[in-house]
């Protein structure tokens, strides 16, 4: 749910680029440079932190700088978590570099890139391991932090709307944003009453609200989660009322059941109604779930067959692509190697690897609430994660082992109600759900399934936040 709420924040953030419907972005110097805003971060009227942002021109262009500090709760767990962005721009306002850093505690991770023709290259860094990625752009990139002020100095008019392909540092992923002029509107920042124009961001099913001054300064967003920003002063983001914990992000988003499922790591069939969503987008159907007329069957796989599988099983073609290391999934790393080498056998069955490796996991890595985002190696080193730290491990060291493995979210019962949650497909021949935090292969019926492959996929959930509606109809 962090890495859900961080790309959230990194909408403004992150990397786009434009679709302007013929707009160029000229706006005057005089009118961007030298901004500097500190906005407080709320969550349902309590202070759960600050953003700090600096647009200064430079010789060759723009520099601009964003610095959040938030207090997160998870699980009842506190976590300070910073988040840094900068970036230069060109004169256009198109990329040169950026460079982005998330902290919190003992989880660090790092990406920089910077545009070489039309590639953008990238180095992410996780506890010493370094990913070099070249990701082709069929246009210039933009930093959105400078792109709003930018549009907007640019004299963009009421009613108009263009769209973006952002590329997100937090998922190191592409996805459409679009973006929507409204009207303007009076609107309370503190004691301070002002014009501004309010303005839409339209990200995977969700809204965030911004108005934006005639400077193109935005002073106030509103957002899911109960999660709103405005613009203060220094004095006021640093020393005004006290940062708090925001509300349980676990908790928050969970879903109440309408009946109590009594051991539900026994099911094997579930069968619930679904409102509320628009399920098109969404990765619902396989063999394990069916998804017809609002109703959602679930059968957990059968695995007896797999224990007699001939041991030169090969993956097909479908399934290759979850054989190769990603940024967050490091299969290639030198250290998850070494765990694979001295767990498994290699003349082992794929479903006995995928058991010792599961083991493993269970027996040295830590069950713990952890605010960060989920990668194998961070994992590995830290000995602690929850469930998407518990799902990278598990498909990291699968992937070493030769054995095809996704990254699923979506949610699963517990405790009377439905919540956010993160497990693993693997590929024995046909996919088998998996889960590495419960111990499970193959998983109870209560997994429901959204989404499917890796961190950047799990951005598809953010369309049914807040408007998920479940009954549950039949199990046993």
């Amino acid at each position: 749910m962090f890495m859900v709420f961080a790309v959230l924040l990194a909408v403004r953030l992150g990397i786009f680029q434009k679709t302007l419907h013929g707009h160029s972005l000229t706006a005057q110097t005089d009118v961007l440079s030298g901004k500097d805003t500190w906005m407080n971060i709320f969550q349902n009227e309590h202070k759960i932190g600050y953003s700090h942002s600096i647009i200064s021109l430079q010789d060759n262009g723009y520099k601009i700088e964003e610095y959040v500090f938030m207090k997160i709760n998870t699980m009842g767990l506190m976590h300070d978590i910073y988040v840094k962005t900068l970036g230069n721009l060109n004169p256009d306002f198109t990329l040169q570099e950026f460079d982005f850093k998330i902290n919190s505690g003992r989880f660090d991770f790092a990406a920089k890139g910077e545009m070489k023709q039309d590639i953008l290259s990238i180095q992410t860094q996780s506890f010493g391991d370094i990913r070099k990625i070249g990701m082709p752009v069929k246009s210039k990139p933009y930093l959105m932090a400078g792109l709003i002020n930018a549009a907007f100095a640019s004299g963009l008019k009421e009613g108009e709307i263009f769209t973006f392909d952002i590329f997100d540092p937090a998922s190191m992923s592409h996805v459409p944003v679009l973006l929507k002029i409204d009207r303007r509107e009076e609107i309370q920042t503190g004691e301070i009453k002002q014009s501004a124009i309010k303005t839409f961001l339209s990200f995977k099913g969700t809204t965030q609200t911004l108005w934006v001054s005639d400077e193109g300064e935005v002073i106030k967003e509103k957002g899911v989660l109960g999660i709103s920003l405005e613009k203060t002063t220094k004095d006021d983001a640093l020393n005004g009322m006290p940062v708090q914990a925001s509300d349980d992000l676990t908790r928050l988003v969970s879903i109440p059941s309408n009946i109590t499922i009594s051991n539900p790591e026994k099911l094997t069939f579930l069968k619930i109604r679904i409102s509320g969503i628009n399920p098109d987008p969404l990765k619902i159907n396989d063999d394990r779930q069916i998804f017809k007329d609002g109703i959602l069957y679930i059968n957990k796989e059968s695995i007896d067959n797999l224990f007699r599988q001939h041991t030169s099983y090969k993956p097909d073609i479908a399934s290759y692509y979850f054989l190769k290391p990603s940024p967050f999934i490091q299969s290639d790393n030198r250290d998850i190697e070494n765990i694979v080498k001295k767990t498994v056998n290699p003349d082992d069955p794929p479903i006995i690897k995928a058991k010792k490796l599961l083991n493993w996991i269970n027996s040295n890595i830590e069950k713990r609430p952890v605010i960060s985002l989920p990668d194998a190696v961070s994992t590995l080193k830290n000995k602690a994660g929850d469930c998407n730290e518990h799902a990278v491990l598990m498909a990291a060291l699968s992937r070493a082992a030769g054995i095809p493995a996704r990254v699923e979210a979506g949610l699963v019962y517990l405790n009377g109600s439905f919540y956010y949650h993160a497990w693993n497909s693997l590929y024995f021949g046909r996919w088998v759900a998996i889960d590495p935090l419960f111990g499970q292969i193959p998983a109870d019926a209560t997994h429901i399934r959204f989404s499917s492959g890796g961190p950047k996929e799990q951005l598809d959930i953010l369309s049914i936040l807040g408007k998920i509606k479940i009954k549950v109809i039949e199990f046993k």
